[in-house]
């Protein structure tokens, strides 16, 4: 698997598919305040990608979903549930999105996608060690994929 490591705006990487922290889909969309990543995808996607997810069950900690990509220039979204019900991440549930993204991103046909630092935002763990469970997860996986993984840079 070919894995980078850049620094930039996600929504700004030239990919097919996106993906997106989310919670475990157990409050409605339009409920919540979106942050971090989920609030950049909304404000540049539109609704859309939200309203599809708002039909979807509830997403086991760690699983992934598809829905489209709204307005953004990407193929498709891939939402995971990186943190709990008490809004935090663990090193299980990082690595358990990562492998799920990946498996549904090959399922899908996709070649490349681009992740934020899962559960370094909202989900409160740190940094440098989310990227680090991302990257021991990459390093178990077999895939064609090219993947990416962002850290969020605000351009100027």
């Amino acid at each position: 698997m070919n894995v980078r490591v850049v620094a930039g705006d996600l929504l700004d990487q030239d990919v097919e598919v996106l993906v997106n922290a989310w919670n475990r889909n157990l409050f409605p969309w339009w409920l919540l305040v979106p942050q971090g990543v989920s609030r950049a995808i909304r404000r540049r996607a539109g609704t859309q990608p939200f309203r599809e997810l708002a039909r979807l069950p509830l997403i086991p900690l760690g699983g992934a979903v598809l829905t489209s990509a709204g307005r953004l220039p990407h193929r498709a979204l891939i939402h995971v549930a990186a943190i709990n019900l008490l809004w935090r991440a663990s090193e299980g549930s990082i690595r358990g999105s990562v492998r799920s993204a990946i498996a549904l991103a090959g399922q899908q046909g996709f070649r490349s996608l681009a992740f934020p630092v899962l559960g370094s935002g909202s989900g409160g763990f740190e940094r440098q060690r989310a990227l680090e469970a991302m990257r021991t997860e990459f390093a178990q996986l077999e895939s064609d994929l090219e993947c990416r993984v962002v850290v969020f840079e605000p351009s100027l």
